[in-house]
């Protein structure tokens, strides 16, 4: 490099001179300190270019970053993902640089102030119970130094932040001294499986290292990357808080603007007028066909590189004169040809076989017909084989021509017939070799005709979308395009030509098709199939022929380069022109400097080299022409790559490295002009300094898009406008798509392709310098060189760059890892650009062109669609995305003075509502007829339970069950020897047993907790459940079924617990046969009941406490809401062990006296269609069930609504299903079951809600009367800045939410601002508060904190009604008051939930609900089936469940991060893939997402793949 510094300054002075002499008026000296155009005049400043310059570049910037090397995590991968297993490979990671890290972040965290120092204890709490204070246990929410210890710990914790976090139930879960907590789950599970925690031994990270722990490790190392400091975000503002507006991109007031004059057309030299020039090509055909017959035209080599065929000009004139005849008279009748002159026909012919396409190509242009070559199609699902059939049929095709071998290569049905390709149009498929076509007349002539404006042929172009255009070239362009390029190139008749290229298209079917034929040019083709397989076929092919001229790429120069290995029979003097087709591709300098420095001691010269520049529209564009002058050395320039960004030509004075180098093409073609206008907006013509779209004005071009006239006028009708506003020419000018500028001496510099343009935060940025800069870094150790894909997808407002690139099979995780990471800090050096993403898939599963290139829209297609299935993905979000809106700054609270006004809140009524009034209870006896055991009124109705294949498994009448009641009182007192008040612990399968222990409890003045029993499949999972409800109950007594007291005792359960410390435990199946001396009757109704112990959405297992005064008003708002009399029958399909569940089960019909049908839920898993079926024979009109026996049936029965309706399943009695929750309602599943039972009777308002809580199992219920459930449309914008703005349905960012059912009789409630207190108004969104006869007493805790107590059950509000007691019970939601009237006739109040205020994520400055973000990722890819999110150190962490292969868990990553940025603006930290069940989910069907954390922070999913997003 200083070799070249040196050089670069000494050049200077000479640069000066030169300039000069430049006789061009319209170059403005002044800018030349602004243009770095360094033109190396001599062949010595040539080759000391030899070392590619941008390598060197991408090197020097890499050198750079090795002191502060990227601590970037490695993702971590299940070892069946993991391509390289040899653990050999691996080399263990470099933990030095990481602890380091981690120190100096810790150091300066605690000088940072920070908003919210209560979440910051909570957080450091909740570390210390996840990894454990003092010993290594894996436990994932307790320690081993002691229960008590822990529960003071927690208390602490829970008193310090209960202000914050007001609705947070205590969390019992840490009692337990030494087993994790664990989660309720639906029992006998088929369609989830139980989370496999503990599993970490088959996973290993993608470095193979085993996980141990190392979760928590890498999001610090990710914590840590992230707070360095990066490229300083871009100009952020709202215009109210809940619009966010995103960032309008300002432009930066230190960009580089062009300061040149404006340019001037520049024109090509004269089109010469050569008096043997031909009319026409199909006259020049004619000449040398009659003329020189024998002569050699093109000459096939096989893959051997032998030749296989030569095509003499008498061959091709005669053959292709008996195609002509044959498409014209052979085709359809005589009176209804298939074929006329001007009709369109398609050229279907192989790589390998130049000869026949040839001879049907000018058989076409003889019988004036208009050919459309394409790509021969090998599958019926080929890359863009659907675009090449709309192009098809656009053009009207319906006849083929292919040669023998192609058609019998054709895919064919069954019965031999080729089928229809996708998107084609139907066609006839016409084979073109002699022995199948007839012999033209004698007296039968093509008619030849001069050179005019009809359709010569159409050349399919494929756009940056992957739609497919033709573009339409004329007779006339034709000629004169071979015309001007015999001029340019000075070709001259019997030359040799050696083609590599692809002769159906562009500069292959140019030069090796058209233009030989008008010289009588010998053309030597070489095919692709034979390049593969010796790559320096065609330097041999120049060698034996003595060639004069070759067409190649710069790939296929790179493949020589690394073949050669000292050929000494090598010699290239014969050369006097080598064109490189991609010579505007910036990176094709280094192939052409490369080639040069090897093969100039094998006669190469310099000069010899010709770049060209072309487009299917302009066709030739520019071409370097070749001189005999070796003094006279080609242009090149060094321009600044970060100028370029900016569309301007400037020096990088400060950085040398960012630069890019470029070689001129040549020249302006002869008889065309030439200008460069700006790329957008108006075509204006551009400054001397300034990059712009390069425009032609010539014959020698394309006409058209066929069919397409408004993309037509937009690229062929271009008038070039001069800064005044006027055309600089009445001539039309042409688009080439290309982007470059004119330099001194007219020669044309290209840049890059408008197709290869990404737009990135308002600076532009050609994809081949990034393909360019990402081949450096150690090139091809790691990805195949011409095997990367580079483009850009919009997300969020902006263009986002995407690269792909095959990974080589030998490369190990690490390697590509680190190879990766040096990529994008290669690319952010050079190009000041960050990368989005960077995936690597493995060899050869890149969608490719038929020439082996990499076909970039199917790529990018499949990028979008998920089916990439990469082996490797690197997100970098974080560094990227610098468009977010400004987080929320919260503003102080307005004081109660200001906004109170009567009953009116800021101008609205305050937001409180009621449902009827409970009334007077009849009887004394009818209220103590649930808790005091009189249940003999009601003989003659009976439970039923467990309907299995329609059949009653087990029924009881009121009187069977007191009996058996009055048995199990005497068993407790005279076995259990307890006393009034003790608790007992039941753990019963749903069924009679349990509700008959119940009531045999509430006889023996004991108080029962409901208790789901153990899985007999997943013992160590649930049995810590059990024990720790069992202990923190503070239970004396445990009863059970005998066979779960045998499996309480059994080895297993020994493995799981220790069961010396069970409390007694009595086996009910053996029950004393004698009565009770007297049943206990509660002295006090505020006498405690039963507990009611559930875990929550938060994972938290709390225990509440239900009175006899309590559950007796719960029983009579039920009973009125529901007009549940003894004449009714009622299906139950819940899980009986909390909340409104175990209410129905257990109490509600003993206190109605109606039939209740009990479905315990786990029978669905193996007869989805159960609970339907009783419904439908017991001619149910009530039913309730879980949102996870709703998903079952759906999901179960979809495809059975038919046979059920056969069967005679019967719906249509059933007036209310109501849905049992404690969440926001879930309007899709409701709506989607509604509609798929709709066909059998199901009425679509039948389905509704009810909303359950801690604090009150039941507020709301749908009931019988009142108005149907309304639905309204709020904006999801608002809700986070904790508004609530209403908005049409199909609004963007609308979310549906649904009234959570009727407000039960007896129970108030009011919306209340969590933080500050206070009532709010009508429509705003704050905390539900509940006042009511049946609220819970409070918590049942091991400690008894009072104070969290009166926060949650005794809150007052801080200004209004400061009297009322109400119960906060920690959800969001709003009241609306609706146009719908009531039983009683006044308007309708109805609630919505938002979501738990546990649950909600603060995250920059603004509360999301994490089942918005949810339903957004589930609705990413067809193979996440549920999905759960969490906050972890201030990053989101996503887990989604695949139902797929394992091989599509990395296509998740992009998705995902993808739409949450779009939706929700938040960028995903974490992206975990994992097996379907893992994500826990309890008994309601409602997701333990703190269960989740916790297992992930423990390394206990064994996940298939975790992604840490940079």
């Amino acid at each position: 490099m200083k070799c070249q510094e040196a050089l670069y300054i000494g050049e200077l002075d000479l640069l000066e001179t030169w300039i000069q002499l430049i006789p061009c008026l319209w170059f403005s000296l002044h800018l030349w300190p602004a243009v770095i155009l360094f033109f190396y005049l001599n062949t010595n400043l040539i080759l000391s270019f030899l070392p590619d310059v941008h390598t060197e570049a991408v090197q020097a910037a890499l050198a750079k970053h090795k002191e502060r090397k990227m601590a970037v995590p490695m993702p971590s991968k299940r070892r069946s993902l993991v391509v390289q297993t040899s653990m050999d490979a691996y080399t263990p990671p470099d933990t030095s640089s990481g602890s380091e890290d981690e120190g100096s972040v810790q150091g300066d965290s605690q000088g940072t102030p920070t908003s919210s120092q209560g979440s910051i204890n909570m957080e450091h709490w909740i570390s210390q119970a996840i990894h454990g204070s003092t010993t290594s246990t894996t436990s994932s929410s307790s320690t081993q130094s002691g229960g008590s210890g822990a529960a003071h710990r927690l208390a602490d914790v829970m008193a310090q932040t209960h202000i914050e976090n007001h609705s947070a139930p205590p969390d019992v879960t840490t009692y337990t001294s030494e087993h994790s907590i664990q989660v309720e789950r639906p029992q006998g599970s088929t369609a989830r499986v139980a989370p496999k925690y503990g599993n970490a031994e088959l996973m290993e990270t993608g470095d193979g290292v085993p996980v141990s722990s190392r979760v928590s490790a890498k999001i610090q190392q990710l914590v840590n990357t992230l707070k360095r400091p990066k490229r300083p975000p871009l100009r952020e503002f709202f215009v109210d808080d809940f619009e966010e507006l995103l960032e309008v991109q300002q432009p930066d007031p230190n960009q580089p603007k062009p300061e040149g004059a404006q340019m001037l057309a520049m024109r090509g030299e004269q089109l010469g007028v050569v008096t043997n020039w031909p009319p026409s090509l199909e006259a020049a055909l004619q000449r040398w066909g009659t003329i020189s017959p024998k002569a050699p035209c093109l000459t096939t080599m096989d893959t051997n590189g032998k030749p296989l065929y030569i095509l003499t000009y008498g061959k091709l004139w005669t053959r292709s004169m008996k195609v002509a005849y044959n498409i014209l008279h052979k085709l359809g009748t005589k009176q209804e040809p298939m074929v006329r002159p001007g009709d369109r026909v398609t050229l279907v012919f192989p790589n390998n076989d130049p000869a026949a396409f040839m001879v049907a190509f000018y058989g076409c242009l003889l019988a004036e017909v208009v050919p459309v070559p394409i790509e021969v199609p090998l599958t019926r699902k080929d890359a863009g084989s659907q675009q090449i059939g709309f192009l098809l049929g656009s053009c009207g095709v319906t006849v083929a021509l292919t040669s023998d071998a192609c058609h019998k290569g054709l895919p064919k049905s069954p019965t031999g017939e080729i089928p229809q390709f996708k998107g084609w149009p139907k066609l006839l498929w016409f084979v073109t070799e002699s022995k199948h076509l007839s012999k033209p007349p004698r007296d039968w002539f093509p008619h030849i005709k001069d050179a005019n404006n009809d359709t010569a042929y159409i050349e399919y172009k494929t756009c940056k979308d992957g739609s497919v255009l033709g573009v339409t070239v004329t007779r006339i362009a034709l000629l004169t395009h071979c015309q001007a390029l015999t001029q340019a190139c000075g070709y001259t008749e019997a030359e040799t030509i050696v083609n590599v290229l692809d002769f159906k298209k562009d500069v292959g079917l140019w030069h090796g098709i058209l233009t030989s034929v008008m010289n009588m040019m010998h053309v030597i083709s070489i095919p692709y199939s034979l390049m593969k397989v010796n790559p320096l076929s065609w330097i041999q092919k120049v060698c034996q022929y003595k060639a004069k001229v070759a067409c190649v790429k710069s790939r296929d120069m790179h493949w020589a380069l690394v073949a050669h290995r000292d050929q000494r029979d090598i010699n290239l003097s014969s050369l006097r022109m080598l064109i490189v087709a991609d010579g505007a591709n910036p990176w094709s300098i280094s192939s052409c400097d490369a080639f040069l420095n090897v093969f100039q001691s094998k006669g190469l010269r310099q000069e010899v080299i010709c770049p060209c520049a072309s487009s299917p529209e302009a066709l030739t564009v520019a071409i370097r022409r070749p001189t005999d002058d070796s003094n006279q050395p080609p242009g090149r320039g060094v321009l600044s790559m970060h100028g370029l960004t900016y569309g301007v030509i400037r020096v990088d004075s400060e950085e040398k490295l960012s630069v890019l180098t470029v070689q001129d093409v040549g020249l302006v073609m002869p008889g065309a002009i030439m200008c460069s206008v700006k790329p957008d907006g108006i075509p204006q013509l551009c400054k001397t300094d300034e990059i712009g779209e390069l425009c032609v004005c010539a014959i020698a071009t394309g006409t058209s898009y066929y069919g397409l006239s408004g993309m037509t006028k937009n690229t062929f009708e271009v008038f070039p406008m001069t800064s005044s506003g006027g055309p600089i020419t009445e001539y039309p000018f042409i688009r080439t798509g290309l982007l470059g500028f004119i330099g001194p001496g007219g020669l044309v510099f290209v840049i890059g392709k408008m197709d290869g343009l990404m737009v990135v935060s308002g600076r532009r940025h050609n994809a081949d310098d990034i393909v360019a800069t990402a081949l450096a870094v150690e090139p091809m150790k790691f990805v195949y060189r011409g095997r990367i894909a580079v483009f850009s997808v919009s997300v969020l407002h902006d263009e986002r760059i995407v690269i792909v690139a095959e990974q080589r099979p030998d490369s190990t995780e690490e390697d590509s890892f680190q190879w990766m990471s040096r990529v994008l800090q290669a690319i952010d050096s050079i190009h000041q650009v960050g990368v989005y993403c960077l995936a690597l898939v493995p060899a050869n599963t890149l969608p490719k062109t038929p020439l082996g290139g990499i076909h970039l829209s199917e790529t990018k297609q499949l990028f979008l669609e998920g089916s990439l299935h990469p082996c490797n993905v690197l997100m970098c979000p974080h560094t990227c995305v610098t468009n977010l809106p400004k987080p929320r700054q919260k503003q102080p609270e307005i004081g109660p003075a200001s906004v109170m006004v009567g009953n009116l809140v800021s101008g609205k009524r305050i937001a409180q509502a009621s449902g009827r009034d409970l009334g007077q209870i009849e009887d004394n006896d009818q209220a103590r007829k649930v808790t005091t055991g009189d249940i003999t009124v009601h003989t003659s109705y009976y439970f039923r339970i467990g309907l299995l294949h329609g059949t009653i498994a087990n029924s009881l009448t009121c009187v069977q069950l007191h009996k058996r009641a009055e048995k199990i009182a005497v068993m407790l007192m005279e076995r259990g020897h307890l006393q009034d008040g003790d608790h007992v612990a039941l753990v019963y399968p749903p069924g009679i047993d349990l509700i008959a222990a119940f009531y045999g409890c509430l006889y023996a003045g004991c108080v029962p907790i409901t208790v789901r029993p153990p899985h007999p499949q997943n013992i160590a999972t649930t049995l810590p459940t059990v024990k720790m409800i069992v202990e923190v109950s503070r239970s004396a007594c445990l009863m059970t079924t005998q066979l779960i007291c045998k499996l309480l005792r059994s080895r297993e359960a020994a493995a799981a617990v220790d069961v010396r410390t069970w409390p007694p435990v009595l086996d009910t199946d053996d029950l004393p046969k004698k009565r009770p001396a007297q049943i206990y009757k509660p002295s006090n109704p505020e006498t405690l009941a039963y507990l009611d112990f559930s875990v929550s959405t938060t994972g938290m297992l709390a225990g509440v406490k239900m009175s006899h005064a309590a559950t007796s008003a719960f029983c009579r708002s039920i009973k009125l809401q529901c007009e549940l009399y003894p004449s009714r029958e009622v299906a139950i399909c819940l899980d009986p062990y909390c909340g409104l569940g175990f209410v129905l089960w257990c109490l509600c019909s003993v206190y109605s006296g109606h039939q209740s049908i009990l479905i315990p839920p786990s029978e669905l898993e193996t007869n989805p269609a159960l609970w339907l079926l009783a419904v439908s024979q017991y001619k149910v009109r009530d039913t309730f069930c879980s949102y996870s026996v709703m998903e079952l049936c759906t999901k179960g029965l979809g495809s059975q609504t038919e046979s059920l309706k056969v069967s005679g399943l019967d719906l249509s009695r059933v007036r209310t299903c109501v849905v049992v929750a404690e969440e926001r309602p879930r309007i899709a599943l409701t709506q989607s079951f509604s509609k798929l039972f709709k066909d059998l009777g199901l009425h679509p308002r039948a389905v509704s809600t009810s909303l359950g809580c801690r604090v009150n199992l039941a507020i709301c219920l749908q009931g019988t009367s009142g108005p149907d459930p309304t639905t309204v449309y709020v904006d999801m914008r608002a809700l986070r800045h904790d508004r609530v703005r209403l908005v049409e349905r199909g609004s963007p960012h609308s979310l549906p939410l649904m009234e959570s059912g009727k407000i039960l009789p007896g129970v108030r409630i009011i919306i209340a601002n969590p933080e500050t207190k206070g009532p709010l108004g009508d429509s705003h969104l704050g905390e539900i508060w509940v006042h009511s006869t049946h609220n819970a007493s409070g918590y049942f805790t091991i400690y008894g904190d009072e104070s969290l107590q009166s926060d949650h059950f005794n809150s007052r509000l801080s200004f209004g009604d400061t009297q009322t007691i109400w119960a906060r019970t920690g959800y969001l939601g709003f009241l609306r008051r609706t146009e719908l009237t009531d039983a009683n006739g006044e308007r309708h109040d109805a609630l919505y939930v938002v979501g738990a205020l546990d649950e909600a994520m603060e995250l920059r400055g603004m509360r999301y609900h994490p089942i918005d973000i949810e339903t957004s990722v589930i609705r990413a890819h067809k193979s996440i089936t549920e999905c759960a999110v969490f906050t972890w150190t201030n990053l989101l962490v996503v887990v989604v469940e695949l139902d797929g292969s394992e091989q599509e868990a990395l296509d998740l990553v992009p998705l995902v991060t993808n739409v949450v940025l779009e939706e929700h603006y938040l960028i995903v930290g974490v992206v975990v893939v994992v097996d379907i069940g893992v994500i826990p989910i309890n008994s309601r069907g409602e997701k333990q997402r703190m269960h989740l954390r916790d297992g992930f922070l423990a390394d206990q999913l064994d996940p298939i793949y975790v992604a840490y997003n940079m």
